[in-house]
């Protein structure tokens, strides 16, 4: 459908530029701005209300989001390859992409007082893939909350497409672009607002060449390093999802978890600046170990080095083998399967299997439950702290939401400004490792320290609303996915049924197929849901290396284990173009 064969009701207009125009008075009166300050906030909304009328006036038979075709198809994209990539090529950008990101990872944003920075995405950072304070701040979050809102729109049929269908996939693909671009500038603009606070020397020269904008001015400035180091990373997860192997969210994911844990086990500089004592040990796993074990005497081990070493952070010995019990665990679900004979129709003797994985939805559930976490976690903190949002009627400073420490709380606390003290924001923030919440339930008196002003009821509390909360958020997000993405049992029955393959004893009919996997693919869906949900706040609550988290544990080796099962099946498709054809590598 060509822009100019858009059918559009143009009534629209009129309305949205009255809301348009009213907004931009009411502000002119009443907040009295810059001028610059002004048009860039006049921008800002015009884009956003351009929106609006593309989708509103769209007046054909589809879906709303026809409308939005005049931008989505001129969005920079990466192109389609048009036929087989070759094996060593798509490894070859797999490298090239891997080594960007960790490029990328090591740019500091300009003009950032890098000093006061303070991480809204503390907690999920290994998650999110990104890196404090540098192009990659924001990490893969806008990408992975766009796919969550457009998913439960989708699930919701607030979007009507039929995902089956080639141009309503289209659509659905270009529309989500155009969510991962608003959540980019959604993430980032509130950043500036005293968590990304630009360099007194940059608002001064930028004061002097526009006065009274020099703040305005350094905020924009690090507002487009933000949006251009996100798309950036929006470009190159689709340059590894259609040139090279895999996805690369999930590559980037894998990549930053590793290093904190090859850094948790083998770092031998300690947490805090200064010597190495007994109070500030080497922070990683294996040297901390070795230097208590060759500087404490056994009366000194035994009064409380033990404890060091095996229970508190950083890295204690009890996270390696909890990193270690979620690998193997993670391995033996991964290789856990229902396999469904299959035989072709015409070529006798030709017999294969489907298999089921008991992970079916791989990892992904999680990805978006602790992307949605993780936007939980900023707003709360943006609502208690912003001074625009502490306004915010019923939700704005508000304990029952999520209250967090000042500065001088936090160092007295031991914990960050970033660590929630209250309300749901509390109870959904991550578990980090049994000091947090198993000692003070055993002994209130000695470890209650930990417990960081709350009582023993309220830390068990916390620990079962954040273990229900995971798995039940991704069961939910593991039904979404498997719809969404043509892993339902109608999807994989078409599947089968056009490679010519069936299954023995049953007739070759998409219906009598459907009806074999409806048996199958919906219990093992909320299966996996459940069990990656519940690996994933298992670890969280044992402990994992380097601050990892169990989420990003667990997303871990379920990727490396992908990675290695799609380079086997491109290595498959490179001997017979028939396998390549069934495998859907063309």
């Amino acid at each position: 459908m060509a822009d100019e064969e858009i059918p559009r009701n143009y009534a629209w207009a009129v309305p949205i530029v009255v809301i348009y125009a009213g907004i931009l008075g009411l502000v002119w009166f009443w907040a009295q701005p810059t001028v610059v300050s002004f048009t860039v906030l006049g921008v800002a909304l015009g884009a956003i209300f351009t929106l609006f009328f593309l989708g509103l006036s769209y007046d054909g038979p589809k879906s709303k989001l026809y409308g939005l075709k005049p931008v989505t198809s001129r969005m920079p994209a990466v192109a389609q390859p048009k036929g087989h990539v070759h094996f060593r090529s798509k490894l070859f950008w797999v490298v090239v992409i891997l080594l960007m990101y960790f490029l990328l990872t090591n740019i500091f944003l300009y003009g950032v007082d890098q000093a006061t920075v303070i991480d809204l995405f503390q907690s999920y950072r290994a998650i999110l893939a990104g890196q404090q304070g540098t192009l990659m701040h924001l990490g893969i979050g806008p990408i992975v909350t766009g796919s969550i809102i457009m998913q439960l729109f989708t699930g919701a049929k607030i979007i009507n497409l039929d995902l089956t269908d080639d141009e309503d996939k289209g659509m659905y693909q270009g529309a989500q672009k155009v969510m991962v671009v608003a959540m980019i500038f959604v993430e980032a603009i509130p950043q500036v607002f005293g968590y990304l606070t630009p360099s007194a020397s940059l608002v001064l020269s930028l004061d002097g060449w526009s006065p009274g904008n020099g703040m305005l001015l350094a905020d924009s400035i690090i507002i487009a390093q933000l949006v251009f180091g996100s798309y950036l990373v929006f470009l190159m997860d689709e340059v590894v999802s259609k040139w090279g192997i895999g996805s690369g969210i999930s590559l980037f994911i894998a990549a930053g978890v590793s290093q904190q844990i090859v850094q948790g086990t083998l770092n031998w500089l300690p947490a805090q600046p200064g010597p190495l004592t007994e109070l500030n040990p080497p922070s990683g796993t294996i040297p901390k170990a070795i230097w208590f074990f060759t500087n404490l005497n056994a009366q000194n081990m035994a009064s409380g080095g033990w404890e060091q070493v095996m229970l508190h952070s950083p890295n204690p010995v009890v996270a390696l083998a909890g990193t270690a019990a979620i690998f193997f665990l993670v391995a033996w679900t991964e290789s856990t399967r229902i396999e469904l004979p299959l035989s072709h129709a015409e070529a006798r003797g030709a017999r294969g299997r489907y298999p089921l994985r008991l992970i079916y939805a791989s990892n992904i559930p999680v990805i978006l439950m602790a992307a949605l976490l993780a936007n939980v976690s900023m707003f709360s903190i943006l609502l208690w702290s912003n001074p625009a949002l502490v306004h915010f009627p019923l939700l704005g400073h508000q304990w029952w939401v999520g209250s967090y420490p000042t500065a001088a709380q936090a160092t007295a606390l031991g914990v960050s400004q970033t660590t929630p003290l209250t309300g749901g924001a509390y109870y959904l923030s991550t578990v980090n490792g049994l000091e947090s919440w198993l000692l003070p339930l055993l002994n209130s008196q000695e470890y209650g320290a930990f417990l960081v002003g709350h009582v023993w009821w309220q830390d068990l509390a916390h620990v079962l609303i954040y273990f229900s909360v995971m798995v039940t958020g991704s069961i939910i997000f593991a039904k979404f996915w498997i719809q969404t993405t043509n892993m339902g049992p109608e999807a994989v029955a078409r599947q089968i049924e056009a490679s010519g393959m069936q299954i023995p004893g049953f007739r070759r009919e998409p219906r009598v197929l459907r009806r074999v996997l409806a048996r199958y693919i919906p219990v093992i869906t909320v299966i996996s849901g459940a069990a990656v949900g519940a690996l994933a706040a298992g670890a969280d609550l044992i402990g994992t290396l380097g601050n990892a988290s169990g989420t990003g544990v667990l997303l871990t080796v379920g990727i490396i284990i992908n990675l290695y099962e799609a380079m086997g099946r491109e290595q498959l498709m490179e001997m017979n173009p028939l396998l390549r054809r069934f495998l859907g590598g063309e």
